[in-house]
């Protein structure tokens, strides 16, 4: 087949089952260093302070990590770095199994399972999905990207059976035998490498502009990293501190985890509704409405605090905000060219976890400046009014250029 007619095609579609199952079981990585925390804390004799700081390295590291593994991907197909990432999560779970320390966990979480394993399964997936689609591309970035928030319904009960039944240690070594004996043959699939790739076959020239809407290509990615962080500053407020939040209502912290799922769950319904968004309006106009809708959702947690409310919030934001993330990969593709594209989504993911990383820190320290989360949230609207200042800015200069909504 052509490159042209591997574009939406059968094979395409087929590539894309292995991507979402890739993102799934590589996804374990964000997800057991936190259902494995109180385990940690209780051998180690830790503080919560330091048993939390194996998720803060994992989330650096994932974030860091993405850019070299998009790097790799576009210079050598994603194949090789899935491959290598694979062996390295496998290694690395193995390796936090004997952990003699707390500081050796820490390490082999940011380094070996989130730096240099996890990392490979989400930001590079999404950017080789972007590659093998165009009528259907948002659909196809967003399933890659649902990859991710499953991993996080799967994982977790599947952690604690086995802790529960085998301990933290043995746990880890069956999930990194799962990685190697899944992953491997699955990354195998992916050997084929994009169209219009380097070193794959001709298709049409697209998103190859040396100043898309008008900024140089490093400006552009810049432009859309800096509005990634307010977005997801904005973001981080619900999801770090609703479990928090409930307490001090006086709800319990069991119904803030219950809100917590339920906007996960609705965040992979977000996800998909975003992908069929942009295939009819272009990534960039759909980043601008989901900004919108989760800054007005966000502004309802000021007015709304009764538990029946807080759920029903809950949900709205999930439904509102988890298709943000993936329609600035497709964003990505519709400016820029192929051999770029897992770099740029890289750069502009890594900005993102930043900006959830930021968010939670400055939501908890506005709330000991205060004594309140009012303030906090009007803080999370504040960063959302600049994100969607920054998108609104890049759409107009879109239209002026005469860039297409969809690509």
């Amino acid at each position: 087949m052509t490159g042209e007619q591997l574009i939406d095609s059968r094979t395409a579609w087929i590539r894309l089952a292995a991507v979402v199952a890739l993102a799934t079981v590589g996804g374990v990585g964000m997800w057991s260093v936190v259902v494995v925390l109180p385990h940690v804390q209780a051998e180690f004799g830790a503080t919560r302070a330091g048993a939390s700081l194996p998720y803060t390295l994992t989330m650096l590291g994932f974030g860091a990590g993405g850019i070299m593994m998009g790097r790799l991907a576009d210079r050598f197909g994603v194949m090789v770095p899935l491959l290598g990432g694979t062996v390295m999560l496998a290694a690395g779970y193995v390796a936090a199994a004997m952990a003699p320390s707390l500081a050796v966990f820490a390490l082999v979480q940011g380094v070996m399972i989130g730096f240099l394993g996890s990392s490979a399964a989400f930001g590079p997936l999404m950017a080789d999905a972007s590659l093998w689609f165009r009528r259907r591309r948002g659909i196809a970035v967003a399933l890659a990207a649902s990859g991710n928030y499953l991993a996080g319904a799967v994982w977790p009960p599947i952690l604690t059976w086995l802790i529960a039944d085998h301990g933290w240690r043995t746990a880890h070594v069956v999930i990194g035998v799962i990685c190697l004996v899944t992953m491997l043959p699955l990354s195998l699939l992916l050997r084929a490498r994009p169209p219009g790739s380097r070193g794959g076959a001709a298709m049409p020239a697209e998103g190859g502009s040396d100043r898309p809407l008008g900024l140089s290509r490093n400006g552009l990615t810049a432009v859309l990293a800096i509005a990634g962080i307010g977005c997801c500053v904005a973001m981080a407020m619900p999801q770090v501190h609703i479990v928090a939040y409930c307490g001090d209502l006086g709800y319990g912290v069991a119904r803030g985890a219950e809100m917590l799922s339920l906007m996960l769950a609705c965040g992979i319904v977000s996800r998909l509704a975003s992908g069929f968004i942009a295939d009819r309006i272009g990534g960039l106009s759909t980043v601008l409405l989901g900004s919108v809708l989760q800054m007005f959702a966000l502004s309802l947690f000021l007015f709304f605090d009764g538990l029946t409310s807080l759920y029903l919030l809950s949900a709205l934001f999930g439904l509102v905000q988890g298709g943000i993330i993936p329609s600035y990969a497709v964003t990505l593709r519709e400016h820029f060219p192929a051999k770029e594209v897992g770099t740029r989504v890289g750069i502009v993911l890594f900005a993102t976890l930043i900006g959830m990383a930021l968010g939670g820190w400055l939501s908890g320290l506005v709330f000991d400046l205060t004594g309140s989360y009012l303030a906090a949230f009007l803080n999370g609207i504040a960063w959302n009014a600049a994100n969607v200042a920054i998108i609104a800015t890049l759409l107009i200069r879109a239209r002026g250029y005469g860039r297409p909504a969809v690509a």
